[in-house]
């Protein structure tokens, strides 16, 4: 018996459920644009929830003399100028309205006495711009932008898989996919698609996302779509996941933690980052420390499991219950262990994607007709290195701006032609899933992909290596041919991993190849045998399957922004 397919039609089809996601969808709604809001997740649940630290705008209200200026600048800079310039500055822009939006939605910031919008530093930022909600900012911006869709009565389809997007002449005209629990298929005709579906961090072994998130979803269905990939090789990895329990390793411990005086020390005693970023030391960049803290483990100075020592039982008891709530009941319930008495053993967790679908920086159009990709799913912020508190606000920034823009885009439309053949090859791509029988486990082929990802493609890289990720790549690629589909009572989750499957794979190989093409060492991508930037490689490298990897040149970074890139000073901001 075939498999009930529902038909549904909207003008905006929205995928993830997210920040981003969400952020687009109240924009299209408060236009009066039909919108449909599509994720895998339930909405309450999206990854947007983790983020912990805080939201990046120069509202200078702590440090009167910040600017959106110094902000692009210091984006900018810690990008290790990879970052798109004219991106950076819509962003940087733009950011203290999405700090507004937020409260018009009502959303609750903490506050200093007299009623301004605290902010507090965060790693390589030039004056205090991170405003936040205890250590739960990306949960409360989450459930805001939830609140928000609620009341405009978006309609939200939660527990459904899309596994393509659906084309036709280099144009969208809507997505195919399956709902979680019962297996019934979703045809959405839509004049406009936004991608929002997240990153590839679930590829590594250790990583700060959950099961089945971020397998690289957004990568793949662009890519199959006809757009392309920029910098997928630039990964950053977080200097603090915790290491136990293994169900939980990754997990991230904020990097508010460091932002309140917290420090590092190796098994030794030692406080390391001394020798690696005197000036900064626990506030330097997230890349550096991340480094830092990976060459101590890998020199023999790590602890017994494999990790080094974030220390903040300095901290005023107070300090660490009302600036670090969540970290302290994270710790408390995953390993009884008092964060203001003992220090958290922690390592280096692939954390974010820098990288992503390329998009156009004025409103994140890609190479697809009608097919925009915003959030982690895309690229052009970050450059080599995200500042801590950039993500969120970009979701904001664009989530606006490309709602506005997929509108406009519908409203320009006299007609939409749609491909039968498109359907049916949607159709039978799933119908092929469910087919097939082979002896080859889907989960164990993952564990193979981020087995691969981590020994050959994680902190420290080098030729040998990623050659060696390759050829272990496509020997796994050989075995998905025999995978073997089962849907049980419990629903049709059997299916969704093999497409997330199909997803890392992908995101995989256009890491290894991007990361072998980029041979310097630059920001988050270390390359121990090209240990020097190289200026030739100041580009972005975009790669699709089919002409692999081009180099993309970088704009000039304006004269305004470029006087203020400066090294960054820490007067005051380690509290100790």
């Amino acid at each position: 018996m075939a498999a009930t397919e529902q038909r549904l039609s909207t003008t905006v089809l929205v995928i993830g459920t997210g920040g981003a996601g969400l952020r687009a969808s109240v924009e299209l709604a408060e236009a009066g644009v039909d919108v449909l809001a599509v994720g895998k997740r339930p909405k309450n649940d999206a990854h947007t929830s983790l983020a912990a630290g805080g939201i990046n705008a120069a509202l200078a209200t702590m440090d009167p003399e910040d600017s959106w200026q110094q902000h692009a600048a210091d984006t900018l800079k810690e990008s290790y100028l990879l970052g798109d310039p004219r991106t950076t500055e819509i962003v940087t822009r733009g950011a203290a309205r999405g700090i507004d939006d937020l409260e018009r939605y009502g959303m609750t910031f903490a506050r200093e006495q007299d009623g301004r919008i605290s902010q507090r530093f965060f790693g390589a930022h030039t004056f205090r711009r991170t405003a936040f909600a205890g250590d739960y900012t990306g949960l409360e911006i989450q459930r805001t932008l939830v609140r928000r869709a609620e009341q405009l009565r978006i309609p939200v389809l939660e527990g459904v898989y899309i596994t393509r997007i659906l084309t036709h002449e280099g144009a969208v005209f809507g997505a195919y996919g399956f709902d979680l629990k019962d297996g019934t298929r979703y045809r959405v005709h839509a004049d406009a698609v936004i991608l929002a579906a997240g990153g590839h961090t679930r590829i590594w072994r250790r990583t700060s996302s959950r099961r089945d998130e971020n397998t690289g979803d957004s990568f793949r269905l662009a890519v199959e779509a006809g757009a392309r990939l920029r910098d997928p090789e630039l990964v950053q990895f977080h200097p603090s996941g915790i290491i136990e329990p293994e169900n939980a390793a990754g997990t991230l411990v904020s990097e508010a933690a460091r932002g309140e005086g917290g420090v590092l020390r190796n098994a030794l005693g030692e406080r390391y980052m001394s020798r690696y970023d005197p000036e900064r030391m626990e506030l330097s960049t997230r890349d550096r420390v991340a480094l830092a803290s990976y060459t101590e483990i890998k020199e023999g100075r790590g602890t017994e499991k494999g990790g080094v020592w974030l220390d903040v039982s300095h901290l005023p008891r107070q300090t660490v219950m009302d600036r670090l709530p969540r970290v302290y009941r994270t710790l408390l319930g995953l390993q009884m262990l008092d964060i203001t008495r003992d220090p958290i053993e922690v390592a280096p967790t692939a954390h974010y994607s820098m990288g992503g679908v390329w998009v156009r920086p004025e409103d994140h159009s890609t190479d697809v007709r009608g097919l925009y990709a915003i959030g982690e799913a895309s690229s052009g912020l970050h450059g080599a290195n995200r500042l801590g508190g950039n993500s969120l606000v970009e979701l904001l920034v664009y989530g606006r701006i490309t709602g506005r823009a997929a509108a406009a885009y519908s409203e320009s439309l006299s007609a939409q032609p749609r491909s039968a053949a498109a359907v049916a090859e949607a159709r039978a791509e799933v119908d092929g899933l469910l087919a097939a029988d082979g002896p080859e486990n889907v989960r164990a082929l993952q564990r193979a992909v981020r087995n691969t990802m981590t020994e050959h493609a994680g902190v420290v890289r080098d030729e040998e290596g990623l050659r060696t990720g390759l050829a272990e790549l496509a020997a796994i690629e050989k075995r998905m041919e025999d995978v073997g589909v089962h849907p049980d009572i419990a629903g049709f989750q059997d299916l969704a991993h093999a497409f997330d499957l199909k997803a890392a794979v992908l995101a995989a190989r256009a890491t290894l190849e991007a990361a072998l093409e980029r041979r310097e060492t630059r920001g988050c991508h270390n390359r121990s045998d090209y240990p020097d930037m190289n200026e030739e490689l100041r580009v972005n490298l975009v790669w699709s399957p089919a002409t692999g990897i081009t180099r993309e040149s970088i704009p000039p970074v304006p004269e305004e922004i470029a006087s203020l890139m400066e090294e960054v000073s820490t007067d005051g901001k380690l509290q100790e």
